[in-house]
């Protein structure tokens, strides 16, 4: 079979599709050619010459597509998911913590004794101690200021993962609010992974993971997997909250880990209030709580601060599980069902290389849209056989040691994200870091990328489009004292990795005098 002369199976999967019911043909003739999609998935070279509209026959349905208009669609969702599905808000997040400043902010869209009682309310629903004060107004101020668009983001993220969490939280009994901590851990990036190693949504370091039931290996990273890693944290949660019975604390140790929270009521003299051992624990978790009531808080009044959420185009609960019964890639079923591949990564994050493995008592699974699950299963066997065929092909000494013309160097350009570089060359975002022994989604500036592309040249310099525009730069001169976190405070929506990413920086050290390039807008 000439993989490139067969009409996929994404005629059969495509979600704006319906079926047949059992036992009955649904037939609609069109002045068109007919393409027979059987088991064998063997397919006449006729679909090569296919027109806008296809007749595609299988064993129980015959299905009409109108490829033209379901083209655009998926182009339209692909650009969509592209900037929703983005991993670059972790590095931001994580910075707002670590480096928080609490000068007084001018918002007057929030005056203080609205603000004051909003959160007077929030207390009286939560058992934590959402009490007013100067820092946490200061830090509320600073995001809804500075950081809407990154929030508005993080709303559309979390209409996929909420339900998920708060089905996990009230089985655990504890309280729901507990969500927004995913917040503030991972940016709701499931394979963030931080500087030490932490990793997941969670962001639980190995030996923790382990602890809980999260496995690691060469495949797989059940840390990344959603389910699996909140069925870890709720755990972790409930024992912490019966170490210190305080959710605050509770909190603290989470970040810090408990050792440390005990090591700071002993240096204050037995106190036990969050914010009275404020000076007392690590610079990073004095700032996580705060953050985490300032999340609470504007995720809580979204409505009223006009935020408009980007909603998830799946919701969680749309999705189902199919256990793998054979070794199959995240690019064989992108493939097969007709599934942007940003969309499968972001639906099955743990599986490191792309790759769904079959393991001895291992079941390892599939998600999808409910729409695709019953066309997946309905053609079970003919997908693998595919997967089977085109992994036999691929079982050869690999070209790339021999074939050099087929390996080239890409340098990444401002504006650069491995999606849109994947996208660029055909192939996927797991196989670019693989090829590059990459551990995060992050890309800089500069950086050189091996890359061995499935598309032609033609087609590269046909999708190549330039990757920022320069029509609204700024000119920034550093002083002293400045930070890459201060100077990012300076332009609304601005986060440390643009700057880094603009003007080519891989550490934190600025020289005063020095130049650097802000984009606006």
């Amino acid at each position: 079979m000439k993989l490139n002369k067969i009409l996929p199976l994404m005629l059969l999967l495509a979600c704006s599709v319906s079926f047949a019911q059992p036992g009955k043909k649904k037939v609609k003739k069109l002045n068109t050619k007919k393409v027979q999609v059987v088991d064998s998935i063997k397919v006449s070279k006729i679909a090569e010459e296919l027109p806008s509209t296809v007749v595609a026959t299988g064993i129980k349905d015959t299905i009409i597509f109108d490829l033209k208009d379901m083209a655009l669609a998926r182009k339209k969702d692909s650009l969509w998911l592209k900037e929703l599905y983005k991993s670059d808000l972790f590095e931001d997040i994580y910075n707002s913590v670590v480096n928080q400043e609490y000068d007084m902010v001018d918002y007057d869209e929030l005056p203080t004794e609205v603000l004051k009682q909003r959160l007077k309310e929030l207390d009286a629903r939560t058992p934590f101690k959402v009490e007013y004060n100067p820092s946490l107004e200061s830090v509320i101020k600073q995001y809804l200021k500075n950081r809407r668009g990154t929030l508005e983001r993080l709303m559309g993220l979390s209409e996929y993962y909420f339900p998920m969490f708060e089905q996990e939280l009230d089985k655990n009994n504890l309280p729901l609010e507990l969500k927004y901590l995913a917040v503030i851990e991972s940016a709701l990036n499931p394979s963030a992974q931080s500087r030490v190693g932490a990793t997941g949504l969670w962001q639980f370091m190995y030996p923790t993971g382990k602890m809980f039931g999260l496995d690691v290996s060469s495949y797989v990273d059940e840390r990344s997997d959603p389910i699996m890693a909140t069925e870890a944290a709720c755990k972790y949660l409930k024992s912490l909250n019966n170490s210190f019975n305080d959710w605050d604390l509770a909190l603290a140790a989470y970040n810090s880990g408990p050792g440390n929270v005990s090591k700071a009521i002993r240096r204050s003299g037995g106190k036990t209030n969050y914010w009275n051992l404020r000076d007392y624990l690590p610079r990073e978790t004095a700032g996580y709580v705060p953050a985490f009531l300032a999340t609470m808080y504007i995720f809580e009044y979204a409505k009223e601060h006009g935020f408009k959420k980007q909603s998830a185009r799946i919701p969680f609960v749309a999705t189902d599980t199919i256990k793998v019964k054979q070794q199959i890639t995240l690019d064989q079923v992108a493939k097969l069902t007709n599934l942007d591949k940003e969309e499968l990564e972001f639906l099955n994050p743990s599986y490191k290389l792309g790759i769904i493995p079959v393991i001895k008592d291992e079941n390892y699974m599939l998600r999808l849209p409910l729409t695709h699950v019953g066309a997946f299963v309905n053609n079970e066997e003919a997908i693998y056989a595919f997967a089977q065929e085109e992994q036999e092909a691929a079982e050869k000494p690999m070209p790339e040691l021999f074939e050099q013309p087929e390996k080239i160097r890409y340098r990444v350009k401002r504006g650069d994200y491995l999606g849109r570089i994947a996208d660029r060359y055909g192939v996927g975002v797991s196989q670019i870091k693989n090829w590059n022994g990459m551990r995060s989604n992050t890309v800089k500036v500069g950086q050189n990328l091996i890359i061995y592309p499935k598309k032609s040249k033609q087609d590269i310099a046909v999708n190549s489009t330039p990757s920022q525009s320069d029509s609204s730069e700024k000119t920034y001169t550093v002083r002293s004292g400045d930070s890459l976190w201060s100077i990012s405070q300076k332009f609304p929506g601005v986060t440390v990795q643009n700057i880094k990413k603009w003007n080519d920086i891989s550490g934190t050290n600025l020289k005063p005098g020095t130049k650097l390039k802000i984009y606006k807008g």
